[in-house]
């Protein structure tokens, strides 16, 4: 998911502060670290009857949070969640185990347009999980212009009508794509540029919101938001005056992944965790409730057809194309961390 947040549940009882393995039982366990609100907690309710594993269970907010945890070497977990840009960083640290696909036969159902993804080439450190575009979502009582441009983020008609997210990634992305530049530009010309875009832009934007913009916009607290897919498709299901587009000039395209930190006590189980996550009927179930886009291709079919048919959840070959993923940035990060303060400290 990339940036999103997300409110921290737990939810299973079980804290995993130090995560330890069943203190002392002999009965199998994994420690799964996941983002809040991101999984059918029926699942592994589910998991644990037919396979006899328990699972221990915890959520973060960020993925920086969850990368600082691990990082540290304070915890024991099997499974993470992290999005795109974070598993190219953790595989580049020599944080992640590789996955043996040999114990994860319903890798079979994941569809092909998301084998060797960017941060993971070679196939051997993710599996993919759920997966989503950025755009606008508007109101279409409160805007008349035809929406499918980023540009309409910069119409002074919309002055305080505009919603964008508190995210640098997300936000200096926006006016990149918008500039005709990669949302993953690492020429300091382009960042300024993206930058006093954003800086002449302030003056409209009504907010700088996170996870909050799925009740303002449900509210009809403004006429336009930036927003991703999942969050599109919840607050169209509940404002039917709301619509979503991917911009023409391209945008961001995000995967959040399951992987296996380095040193898992119990990788085996954790292989046989994801497979079941693969397998058709629980991708199906997880997807209903969850709301973003699935990557599995036997769950996509089991769908019901207003779902599975909407652009919004499952966007055309030509927008899909068109979008670009997140990449770690490395150490010019901290030039998007200079930029994005100076945004918000502008007036």
């Amino acid at each position: 998911m990339k940036i999103k947040i997300f409110a921290l549940v737990a939810v299973c009882a079980i804290s995993l502060t130090g995560c330890s393995s069943g203190g002392g039982s002999s009965k199998k366990t994994i420690n799964v670290y996941n983002w809040g609100d991101y999984i059918e907690e029926s699942i592994l309710e589910q998991f644990e009857q037919e396979t006899g594993i328990h699972v221990n269970y915890d959520t973060y907010a960020t993925n920086e949070d969850m990368y600082a945890k691990i990082k540290s070497g304070g915890s024991s977990y099997d499974i993470a969640i992290p999005s795109d840009y974070m598993i190219e960083k953790m595989r580049m640290e020599g944080l992640l185990e590789k996955i043996d696909l040999n114990n994860v036969p319903n890798y079979a159902n994941i569809h092909e347009r998301f084998d060797h993804l960017a941060f993971d080439p070679t196939n051997e450190y993710s599996v993919p999980y759920m997966w989503g575009t950025l755009g606008i979502l508007y109101n279409k009582t409160m805007v008349s212009d035809t929406v499918d441009s980023w540009n309409i983020l910069w119409d002074e008609k919309y002055a305080n009508q505009i919603f964008m997210y508190n995210s640098q990634r997300d936000s200096i992305g926006v006016s990149l794509k918008r500039l005709g530049y990669s949302l993953n530009s690492k020429d300091p010309n382009e960042l300024k540029l993206a930058q006093a875009e954003l800086i002449k832009q302030k003056p409209l934007v009504k907010a700088y919101v996170g996870d909050t913009v799925k009740d303002s916009m449900i509210g009809n607290e403004a006429a336009l938001a930036v927003v991703y897919s999942g969050d599109a498709i919840y607050c169209m299901g509940e404002n039917p005056d709301l619509a979503y587009i991917v911009p023409k000039e391209g945008s961001n395209v995000w995967f959040d992944s399951i992987v296996i930190p380095k040193g898992a006590q119990h990788k085996a189980e954790a292989e046989q965790f994801i497979d079941f996550l693969c397998r058709g009927d629980i991708a199906a179930k997880n997807t209903e409730y969850i709301g973003y886009s699935t990557v599995n291709k036997v769950a996509l079919e089991q769908l019901p057809a207003e779902l599975k048919d909407d652009p919004t959840f499952w966007p055309s070959d030509e927008i899909y194309n068109k979008a670009e993923v997140f990449i770690d940035l490395g150490n010019f990060i901290a030039e998007y961390d200079k930029a994005w303060t100076e945004v918000l400290a502008s007036r």
